[in-house]
Parts: C-alpha cells; structure tokens; sequence
C-alpha cells in the first residue's frame, strides 16, 4: 500500500485557555479528494491554520510521508508540499495576474531582474492547463470576484504541491467557474496529488469527494467513504442531531406590488430590466456570473453611476442615487461579501449591529449607549447570534453567526424590502437554516424580499418567483410551480 501522505493525530490548540481544537484526526491518502465537514465553530480552521504552520500546535502529531514534522511557518509547510487555497481573497489589485501568481518568487534572468516575460509565459500556460479562461498580464483590479479566486487556485496550484487545502473554494463561483475547478481537481487526482476540500455546500462535496471527516465542537468525530454515507446521515453528524427540512418558508405572496423596475441599466452592459415583486414574496434573481445580477443591486440601492430607468416603490416612482436615499425607501442590501462590505472587522458585533442606525442613536451627535446596547441585545436574540458579549470582535466570529450580524444591522433599519446578494454563502447547513426562517418571518409579515443565489437548491427551496439574467437581460421568468433546475438553467445559459 501507498505511503499516506499526511496523517495528524490528537491535534489540541487553545486560545486564552479556550480550546479550540481538541482532538484534531485526519487521514489524506495519494489521488484522492477528502472532506473535512463540519459546522462553523468545528475547529476545521484552526486544524487547516495549523497544518499550514500558521498556528503551533499545543499538542498531538503531523507525519508527511510517513516522518513527524512540525512547521513554524507557512513557508516551511509550502518547501514540504503543502499549499492551500483560501476562503478570504487576498489579491494585490494593483498588480497583473501573472505577478500575483509568483509572489515573492519571481523568475529572475540577466542581473537579477525579474523575468517579466518567463513569469507571464509560465502563469498563462498554468491558467490554460487548466482552462481558466483569464489572462496572465490582466491587472487583478480589472477581474471580477469569480476570476479573482480562480487567481488564487492558480496561486496554490503553482507550487506543485502534493497536498492542497480547498478552503470553500466555490464560494465566489457560479456553476459554470465551479466545473472548471472540479476538472482542476480531477486533473490533480489523476496526477497522484491529495486535495483536502472544505465546503458548506454538501451536493459538492458528494461530487468531486471520495471520503470525509466530520468534525465538532473541536473533536473528531468520523471518517469514511462516502459511497457509504447519505446527506442525511452526514448533516446529522455535522449538526450533532437529524436536521429538520432544510428549506423554512411560510410566507404567502400579498397582490399589492411592493416594488418594480422599468427599463433599467446598470454597469457592465445591464440594459433594459424589468420585472416587480409584491409584499410578502421571495424574489429570485438567478443567473450565470456576470449575468448582471449584482449590479441590479447596486442600482437599486444607489451605488451605481447609471441613472436610466424608472425604479417605483409601493407604485410611486422614487428617484435613489445614493444608499441614503436607498435607506429611507426602505431598502436593505446584504452584500456578497460580508468580510468587505458588510462588516468592520475591526469592530466588535454590537458596533456592527448599529452601523446603518448611527444617525438615530445619536440625535444630539453623542452616542446613545443604552439604545445602542438595547439594540444589540435585541438582534442578539432575535437571530440567535451566538457570541459571548456583544463587546467581542466581530472577526471572532464563525461565518454564520458574522452573516447574522449584518442581517441585524440592516433589520434594525426597520426595511420594507430586503436586497440579500448570496445570503448564504460560506454558511454551514445550520446557519443556513436560521437564515431560511429569518427570511421566512420576514416575508410572512409582509416583508419583501429580492436574493440573488447561485444555489439553485437554495432558489428552488426558497424563491415564490424567479427573474432569469442572461448577458445583462431578462431571458424570462418562472413562478414556483414552474421552476426546476432544468428550467432555470435553460434560460440561464
């Protein structure tokens, strides 16, 4: 039998005496893809941090090929052949794609210059090797979110490594970026590699995965194949419970038309949109990436500089060129990406949750600390925010519990119409389920909701109505009734 190529065993790790990770177990055999599962909180980023070198291990053993090692830094855990993809973006806009790729170890040629047109020709044949589509001398500011993180795959994947960390990979893809990701991974199987793959999405990890490891509550608690296991038996061993059904939605659509769009524009070739959502309905926005989706948000809620187009609320047309305006015609937007958009990471969750209503807890512009701490508290419970204090840094957060933060920021807003780009992006199943019910109690009292999703489970389970984009446009409309994934991806493509 092959050596395995990485086993850790009875891994621990504490901070301020609070365990982390108390029995980190884990097993990554030649040429195959396995799983690491379990719910924010699990303990899987420290193990992955610790893996990397990035934390120090407060006890337990790593073997690599068979020898123990321990690695100080990132850097020694790349010279071992350990490389890892993650979930937070961190690119150098003001660079090109093929500098990205060979930071800090760029080609040198004639006195120690670097080799611009090596460093270009290697970066564009690893893109091609591995059909992603983008161009090694592309400025990194000019990609978008789904081209960016197909950027860091390629990162890690120069290293030839032969154990790569996928941590949430297809987070900031749509199904099309994500089947090129799984040919990647398919590529590094067959070449004998090993790819640990962390994903909250359970229908990939039954895809591209042969075997997994559930953690919880900073412990071991199971492996296999999973050719043995079902998505019911590994959620209930995630959650530590069976899961009820996945998708909470109580809401009934109202005949009164909350909002609607006339010949809209927006950026990046956004023409022509109409469509309208009454009260109490859940809205789908689905399409491909770079469909436009996004960038109808950002019009509605005044972040665009295009101004064509009529925008009406309760049947009045209403003129929004700022998130001001947005604000007072009571509109929300949960942006996509929560980390750069929707938090202050240096701040803590009751400074966060009291973001968007500064103005109003401060009538004589000195902060009212009692409101702000009764607002907090009061979001606190109403999401089952799970934090110790509302005084603790919002970046100690699982990813769950951060993406409630910024749904309590905007619902202390008082919306009438909640804007949710990817609402569930980087969630375990459990959190995911929670968001599901707040958005149901949302559209049940007569709320409105638009979601932009590239999960079409999620668009199924959720949406009354879905609006289809194709290149900038509407390619047509489906209600509940009509909606499969078949139909939606028709019009999408």
């Amino acid at each position: 039998m092959q050596q395995p190529l990485l086993v850790a065993d009875g891994f621990k790790k504490a901070f301020n005496g609070v365990p982390a990770l108390k029995d980190g177990r884990f097993r990554l055999e030649p040429g195959s893809v396995h799983a690491l599962c379990g719910g924010n909180g699990a303990g899987k980023s420290t193990f992955l941090k610790i893996l990397m070198g990035i934390h120090q291990r407060d006890g337990g053993m790593l073997l690599r090929n068979g020898s123990e090692v321990m690695f100080n830094d990132p850097s020694e855990a790349l010279t071992n052949g350990i490389s890892i993809i993650e979930q937070e973006l961190s690119p150098v806009p003001a660079m090109t794609v093929a500098e990205n790729i060979y930071l800090g170890r760029e080609p040198v040629g004639f006195l120690g210059r670097v080799d611009f047109r090596k460093m270009n020709a290697d970066a564009q044949a690893l893109l091609d090797g591995f059909h992603f589509g983008i161009r090694a001398d592309t400025m990194m500011m000019d990609l978008t979110v789904a081209q960016t993180q197909l950027v860091e795959i390629a990162k890690a994947l120069s290293y030839d490594a032969e154990v790569i960390i996928m941590d949430e990979p297809t987070s900031a893809l749509g199904e099309a970026e994500a089947d090129q990701l799984f040919e990647a991974v398919r590529t590094l199987k067959a070449r004998g590699k090993g790819v640990i793959y962390v994903s909250h999405r359970l229908s990939e990890i039954f895809t591209i995965c042969d075997s997994y490891t559930v953690f919880r509550d900073g412990a071991y608690v199971e492996d296999g194949n999973l050719s043995d296991i079902d998505k019911d038996r590994l959620i209930n061993l995630i959650v530590g419970r069976p899961l009820a059904e996945e998708f909470i939605k109580e809401n009934t659509p109202e005949t009164e038309v909350a909002l609607s769009v006339r010949n809209l524009s927006a950026a990046h070739g956004v023409a022509e949109v109409d469509f309208s959502v009454k009260r109490g309905e859940i809205l789908a926005l689905y399409g491909l990436l770079g469909s436009g989706r996004s960038e109808i948000f950002d019009r509605l809620f005044g972040l665009s500089s295009e101004t064509t187009g009529e925008i009406l609320i309760d049947g009045k047309p209403v003129n929004i060129t700022t998130p001001r305006q947005a604000i007072d015609a009571g509109l929300a937007y949960v942006t996509e990406d929560r980390k750069g958009s929707g938090l202050v990471l240096s701040g803590d969750v009751r400074d966060n949750l009291c973001l968007a209503t500064l103005d109003a807890m401060s009538p004589r512009f000195v902060m009212n600390g009692r409101a702000e701490a009764e607002a907090a508290e009061q979001m606190i419970d109403t999401l089952n925010i799970k934090t110790a204090t509302d005084r603790l840094g919002v970046s100690n957060l699982s990813g769950g519990n951060q993406q409630k933060v910024v749904l309590g920021k905007w619902f202390l807003t008082e919306p009438d119409i909640l804007l949710l780009d990817e609402p569930t992006r980087g969630v375990d199943v459990g959190a995911k389920r929670e968001i599901y019910r707040v958005m149901s109690d949302f559209a049940r009292n007569g709320g409105t909701i638009i979601m932009v999703s590239s999960e079409t489970d999620e668009v199924l389970g959720m949406a009354d109505r879905a609006v289809v984009m194709r290149d900038g446009r509407v390619a047509g409309e489906l209600n509940r009734a009509e909606m499969s994934a078949e139909g939606l991806l028709h019009l999408a493509v």
